[in-house]
């Protein structure tokens, strides 16, 4: 592809494992191009509730050290919220048990259960990263500018065809097609935003068996209510049932909910895989293509720890 030489790396993709991969190897002292399809705006990490938390996502023997290495950089960037969108904020995971995580869970900060006056269940208070992705990802992108790299939307059609040394495929749900890698399936997530009546903690409640699931994200431009998890399911159209049902078991939670204005419905597909794939593979004349894609619904939350995997397989 003309052009393309130009730089030692493209990174296909431009949500936030692309971004945050693009950036990891630009500030290890490459030079970078991601090449995205649609503006990271319009990505499914945009839709994200923001929430960092392991969710859908395998392996986990690998997931907890990604997860904890990111863990320690939104911390940090925590202190800069009005810039990085990342906010460290009080809520509860609902049916949920310390004995019931992997030893991952040990090394996050603060966790501890709720006591019954808090929960009418089994949960745990946390306090965690809060991502606001319509600030987060720009922001990524204009600190990988700022490291010398360049974000272009071009489609990629053929990953062995990108006229480059390094290749790295953040592709989420597009490596289905694109590798081709039929193992890449979309998991439905539906949200409802409204205007927040003053809660100020969130909220979870999820059973991975379930279809439905009900989480409250308090983020600065409304409350995020969800959710959905629909396994193989394509439409990126809001249901209005659905809607309702979002709303309703959010409320049944925070009774103050119940007849806020609705602000937004949103729809993403979440890149689920039985086991996220980050490997190295050789292309013809020495090139070097990387996979990192398949992280379910937790891509904002590993990002850093696979973003610095992947990077360390180019070298």
């Amino acid at each position: 592809m003309d052009g393309a030489g130009t730089g030692d790396a493209v990174v296909a993709g431009g949500g936030v494992i692309g971004l945050t991969t693009a950036l990891a190897l630009a500030e290890a002292g490459r030079r970078v191009r991601v090449w995205t399809r649609e503006p990271a705006e319009r990505t499914t990490s945009a839709v994200a509730g923001g929430l960092w938390w392991p969710y859908r996502i395998e392996p986990e023997a690998l997931v907890g050290d990604w997860a904890l290495q990111t863990l320690d950089v939104y911390r940090r960037w925590a202190d800069r919220p009005d810039e990085t969108g990342v906010r460290l904020v009080e809520g509860m995971l609902g049916e949920t048990r310390l004995d019931s995580l992997g030893p991952w869970a040990a090394r996050v900060p603060g966790l501890r259960p709720a006591g019954p006056q808090e929960y009418a269940g089994t949960a745990l208070w946390a306090r965690l990263p809060l991502i606001d992705m319509s600030t987060h990802l720009p922001w990524l992108r204009r600190r990988l500018l700022a490291a010398g790299g360049a974000v272009e939307e071009r489609t990629v059609t053929d990953l062995a065809a990108v006229d480059a040394p390094v290749v790295v495929n953040c592709t989420g749900l597009g490596a289905r097609e694109l590798v081709p890698d039929p193992a890449v399936r979309p998991v439905r997530g539906q949200l409802v935003v409204v205007r927040n009546p003053g809660i100020t903690t969130w909220l979870t409640s999820v059973d991975t068996a379930s279809e439905e699931s009900t989480y409250i994200f308090p983020q600065p431009g409304g409350l995020v209510l969800g959710g959905t998890a629909e396994e193989g399911a394509w439409s990126l159209a809001p249901d209005p049932a659905t809607a309702e049902r979002i709303v309703a078991r959010c409320a049944a939670l925070r009774p103050e909910i119940a007849g806020a204005r609705v602000l937004e419905h949103r729809v993403g597909l979440r890149p689920a895989r039985h086991a996220v794939r980050l490997e190295r593979e050789e292309l013809p004349g020495g090139r070097v293509l990387v996979h990192n894609y398949g992280h379910g619904g937790a891509g904002v939350t590993v990002a850093w720890g696979c973003a610095r995997q992947a990077a360390g397989l180019v070298r």
